[in-house]
């Protein structure tokens, strides 16, 4: 009789890690997000092209829109000459503008787990919830 040897996996605690991580996007990203989206079906068409022609709402898209592509352009612009020194040349803190450079990538995930932490902090999950959703608002 062979006894059937298991293997350990290279990704030890996977399914746990994946459920929670599952979990917390459900909670947090995707019941929000239908939330929206079954409000909006409830509108009929005319309500729907109401609110989102609404003045506020053009001004926020233009606000979106207009700051978003200043920022491209700038950063088009300027990311360029700063590649371009950092491939080409050699000078004193080369490593430390190479730094700030790659430091907006490492941002968002030390944005994120502060703002998490901020909700979390001294009073457990419960009180981050009511901090995230207060019924009757």
């Amino acid at each position: 009789m062979a006894l059937a040897l298991k293997r350990r996996s290279v990704l030890p605690g996977f399914g746990l890690t994946l459920g929670y991580t599952l979990l917390y996007l459900g909670l947090v990203v995707l019941i929000p997000l239908a939330g929206v989206f079954l409000k909006t079906t409830s509108m009929s068409w005319p309500q729907f092209w109401e609110t989102i022609t609404a003045p506020r709402a053009l001004a926020s898209y233009r606000l979106s829109f207009g700051a978003s592509f200043v920022a491209a352009i700038i950063n088009a612009v300027f990311g360029l000459i700063v590649a371009w020194v950092l491939v080409r040349y050699q000078f004193p803190g080369k490593k430390l503008v190479d730094a700030l450079v790659d430091l907006p990538f490492a941002l968002p995930t030390a944005v994120a787990g502060i703002a998490f932490t901020a909700i979390y902090s001294n009073q457990g999950t419960k009180a981050g919830w009511d901090n995230i959703w207060k019924p009757g608002e």
